[in-house]
């Protein structure tokens, strides 16, 4: 049946009536693996594809029942170490939607069904091929070579197979975050040398050893590590990596979170349970860090976007940092500096109202009240984000971020509330069409179920177009104009950008 003939879908009905574009900022691409394969080996030279055939061997003659990413899915064997159960029957077994996550040239011509005039197009397979895990998956144990060959690799392939048509979509270029110079190194060869303009950085599962434990018990030192969490509290300069960012006129999107850590306490039995909220949990952390570490006030027109997770979580979180703010900035925490303690009165409110084993206490009591308790050097935690009128707060955070949502997910609405929201702030929120997830069972109905927010006036159209056309156009088109150029939203996006925010 050709495009012309086939029932029009809900979907595409609903874009019909639209009176803009709809830009979908988080699809997805499903890897043909022994096609990409041969990407990587090219990349990686003789010698260095020699070794990934042999780190591949091993783990197919290493593990007999394992998901996709190389993950047991034995309990048994998953409680030996407390390992996350992995994702299982997690891809679409409708058969066309699985073919066009994976063909572009099909998924160029089902868009339209899906009420989509242009998608931004992530990776689905984390670990890409089986052995190669902890490559992707951040600093690992394997040797550089290699996690640069399955990096750009990936990034090579991408751009291939979209290219021609680029006027419907364009794929992310995959960046390895493990140093920030590792990370540009990458981003600056998929935006000069491959064309790619948009990127996910790849944080998942990052750690660096603790320096106490690496010091005094260095066999323990591997089971000993923490999160890197990229925006504070690291031994690396990632602002190299963000002005990277601003110089390759690239938005800085995240797609994976921080991944799970023996702190998130994951299950090993059921999936489920390590999936809800996981990237929220993740995303929040890393955002809390972005912003009190002042990323946002160092490159006030960089984009960070951190998908996949709604903006439940950010709605609350940027709540939760503005009550610190109000109570804790570097003013408003003088009020509670200790020497303020009137002792006098407050011992004789002890004397007159205490109990006799209270009062039995009273010169222990007083030397409680009088000691000095410990302060750090800086008492302003919010010192980095440049932040002095409230003003400034709401800008630092709701400006610079964006949040990815799922068109099913009702908590987007939140973001709109601006009757609630401290500071009269909306947050950004994108469409995130996630095709090629378990959770998306028919491609075609990912714009009407976005939709049905405003059939149930839980948001207005106006703020429907902020979420599907507005939002996606200005987290990519701030800083590269050209982004949709060539595109079939360039006319509309063009006009967009042009406009006063």
């Amino acid at each position: 049946m050709t495009t012309a003939t086939r029932k029009k879908t809900e979907s595409a009905k609903i874009r019909a009536k639209l009176k803009h574009p709809v830009v979908d900022a988080d699809g997805h691409l499903i890897e043909i693996t022994p096609v990409i394969l041969d990407y990587i080996k090219q990349e990686a030279g003789a010698k260095t594809a020699q070794a990934i055939e042999g780190k591949m061997q091993a783990a197919r003659n290493g593990h007999t029942h394992q998901g996709y990413q190389g993950h047991a899915v034995s309990v048994e064997a998953n409680r030996q170490s407390w390992r996350a159960m992995a994702h299982w029957w997690s891809q679409p077994v409708n058969a066309d939607d699985r073919a066009a996550v994976s063909l572009p040239k099909l998924l160029a011509q089902r868009l339209d069904d899906l009420g989509v005039d242009f998608t931004v197009l992530y990776p689905s397979h984390q670990h890409v091929v089986p052995g190669l895990s902890a490559t992707v998956g951040g600093m690992g144990a394997i040797d550089k070579d290699i996690a640069r060959a399955v990096y750009r690799g990936y990034n090579r392939y991408v751009a291939d197979i979209t290219r021609e048509y680029s006027d419907r979509m364009t794929p992310v270029a995959k960046v390895r975050m493990g140093t920030p110079q590792d990370a540009a190194a990458d981003l600056t060869h998929a935006v000069q040398e491959l064309g790619l303009k948009a990127a996910a950085m790849y944080t998942v599962n990052i750690t660096r050893p603790i320096a106490k434990t690496a010091r005094e018990n260095p066999e323990a030192a591997r089971y000993a590590q923490r999160a890197e969490l990229f925006g504070m509290d690291t031994e690396y300069n990632y602002d190299t990596l963000w002005q990277a960012c601003m110089d390759l006129k690239v938005a800085v999107t995240f797609h994976e979170g921080l991944g799970i850590t023996p702190s998130s306490s994951p299950s090993p039995s059921n999936y489920v349970f390590n999936h809800v909220g996981m990237l929220s949990r993740t995303h929040h952390a890393l955002a809390k860090a972005l912003f009190l570490g002042g990323a946002t006030h160092r490159f006030p027109e960089l984009n960070f976007a951190f998908l996949e997770a709604g903006v439940g979580w950010a709605v609350s979180l940027y709540a939760d940092l503005h009550g610190h703010w109000e109570k804790r900035n570097g003013e408003a925490i003088r009020s509670l500096n200790p020497a303020r303690l009137d002792v006098e009165r407050l011992m004789g409110l002890v004397a007159q109202y205490a109990d006799p084993k209270t009062k039995a206490k009273m010169p222990e009591i007083r030397e409680t009240f009088e000691r000095k308790p410990p302060r750090p050097r800086n008492l302003d935690d919010f010192h980095a984000c440049g932040v002095k009128t409230p003003e400034d707060f709401r800008a630092r955070f709701a400006d610079n971020f964006y949040f990815g949502c799922e068109a099913d997910d009702p908590v987007t609405a939140a973001a709109f509330r601006s009757d609630v929201n401290p500071m009269g702030a909306t947050l950004k929120t994108v469409l995130g069409s996630d095709i090629a997830h378990w959770d998306v069972k028919e491609m075609n109905e990912v714009l009407e179920e976005a939709w049905e927010m405003v059939e149930r006036e839980s948001i207005t159209e106006g703020q429907f177009k902020e979420f599907v056309f507005e939002n996606p156009v200005r987290l990519h088109g701030r800083l590269n104009r050209d982004f949709f150029k060539g595109t079939r939203v360039e006319a509309e996006a063009k006009r967009l950008l042009a406009k006063k925010r």
